[in-house]
């Protein structure tokens, strides 16, 4: 990797409208890179200028969305197109080699979870991105829920008292439909990478500064303990954590489970002064309650509808449109990597 001199300020373009736009390309416009994508154009902050995907039928949906965008050839030729960031959203073995090499670009990255398959490739991509002074996201969704925005500030704000024990939950009904995932070597692990990595980043988002001193799991394939992960990957999980503040958080998160409903998705924090927990509403994947318990009493925070999906990508895209740099609080980004190498054992 070679070193980056001081990076130039980014340059910014008015829209017609009198806005700063960033000019981005797209990596990737499956459903998700193309549900992002729309996001961040949507902010008026963004412009679509390039398109990357290997699939002729994913790459024009792409450029309904996008029609003055150009597709690119390959990723190199994209870097060298006139880009002030690159949205990623490919496979997860591709996720660290090609964020690095658009940081080194000069381009601010946001990148689709995981950032990377280990904590080292997450600590290389921050890395990175230091060097680059560039702005660097990754799509934590979850987080800028409307419930778990009002959890985040209940627990900071000392309202349950300290918060002792976390039980966090996501069952997925079905699993990915893309061989890869069942490729530890490509996709860094099962269903804890794909799943189990928002239910980490949610606990250590909402308890910071609390940081994990302890972690012990117990993974399964097809029912059985997968004691040799080589070659394949855990289609369920159970996971215990045990934070610096004495808390427990314990997870779970599996794909296939016969739940009896599409998925169970849960967050639940408790303090000796009351309790709050982030639920899916009828095994849906996109909306949720959230609650506030003081002992047999409940009081409703947040209820559905709530437009969440796409407002970690807007929210990049406006920073990066305000000519925001490196923020050292993706540090989180690799503390959650970190654990998840725990429970793989590595």
């Amino acid at each position: 990797m070679s070193e980056l001199a001081p990076p130039e300020p980014l340059e910014r373009r008015p829209s017609a409208a009198g806005a700063r736009t960033a000019r981005l390309g797209f990596v990737g416009v499956g459903w998700i890179g193309r549900n992002r994508m729309e996001a961040m154009l949507a902010t008026g902050l963004a412009e679509a200028v390039a398109i990357l995907d290997a699939d002729d039928a994913t790459a024009a949906e792409a450029c309904r969305l996008a029609p003055d965008a150009r597709r690119a050839g390959g990723f190199d030729e994209l870097l060298a197109m006139d880009l002030d960031g690159v949205v990623i959203a490919t496979p997860s073995a591709l996720h660290a080699e090609q964020a690095i090499g658009a940081l080194q670009a000069g381009k601010a990255v946001f990148c689709q979870k995981p950032l990377g398959r280990t904590a080292a490739e997450v600590e290389a991509v921050l890395a990175a991105a230091r060097r680059a002074d560039r702005l660097l996201g990754v799509d934590m969704s979850y987080r800028f829920t409307e419930g778990m925005a009002k959890i985040r500030d209940l627990v900071g704000s000392g309202e349950l008292g300290a918060v002792h024990a976390v039980d966090l939950t996501f069952h997925n009904a079905y699993g990915p439909d893309k061989p890869w995932f069942y490729d530890p070597a490509l996709s860094g692990g099962g269903c804890v990478m794909d799943l189990g990595v928002h239910l980490v980043d949610l606990a250590l988002w909402t308890l910071a500064p609390a940081r994990v001193v302890d972690v012990s799991a117990d993974l399964f394939a097809e029912g059985r303990p997968l004691i040799d992960s080589e070659g394949r990957t855990e289609d369920f999980a159970l996971a215990t954590l045990r934070l610096d503040t004495g808390a427990v958080v314990r997870l779970a998160c599996s794909w296939r489970l016969p739940a009896g409903q599409d998925a169970v998705i849960g967050a639940a924090f408790y303090g000796p002064e009351g309790g709050a927990a982030f639920r899916n509403v009828n095994g849906s994947f996109y909306d949720f309650t959230a609650e506030r318990f003081r002992g047999t009493a409940r009081e409703t925070l947040a209820l559905p509808p709530d437009a969440w999906g796409g407002r970690a990508a807007a929210d990049w895209a406006g920073r990066l449109a305000a000519g925001a740099r490196f923020d050292p609080a993706m540090e989180d980004v690799l503390a959650a990597a970190q654990v998840l190498d725990r429970i793989y054992g590595r």
